[in-house]
């Protein structure tokens, strides 16, 4: 005995499952069907990265609407501006918002469908 008390092994943390897993196909998709604990985990993990990509197309959403009434706050005199007959603040919403708003809603859809496709080749393997 050395006079120190013995240090507890490190605590580790699993947040998701391993990708590298060994199971069988059968195994996972009866581990998720059965609703066991191991089944939760993994779909829990699905519905975090779903959550997280939905945050963050949200923010981005808040950010450029919500920069609108700042850039004509700070730029009082863009209110008053038209271009081709029509105001200015008309243009930015109909031609900058709208196509941005489909743009986000393009970028959701395409990287919900890979976290979808990236936890079935995880349950598939």
């Amino acid at each position: 005995m050395t006079g120190t008390p013995e240090q507890p092994p490190p605590r580790v943390r699993v947040t998701a499952p391993r990708s590298d897993s060994r199971r069988r196909p059968q195994l996972l998709v009866q581990e998720i069907d059965e609703q066991t604990e191991l089944g939760a985990v993994y779909v829990r993990s699905l519905l975090w990265a779903q959550l997280r990509l939905a945050v963050g197309i949200l923010v981005a959403m808040g950010l450029m609407i919500g920069s609108l009434p700042l850039l004509f706050t700070v730029a009082p005199e863009l209110l008053n501006r038209t271009v081709l007959g029509m105001p200015l603040t008309w243009g930015l919403l109909g031609f900058l918002v709208y196509p941005l708003l489909l743009l986000l809603g393009w970028v959701y859809v395409r990287r919900a469908e890979r976290n979808e496709r990236s936890f079935s080749d995880l349950v598939d393997r």
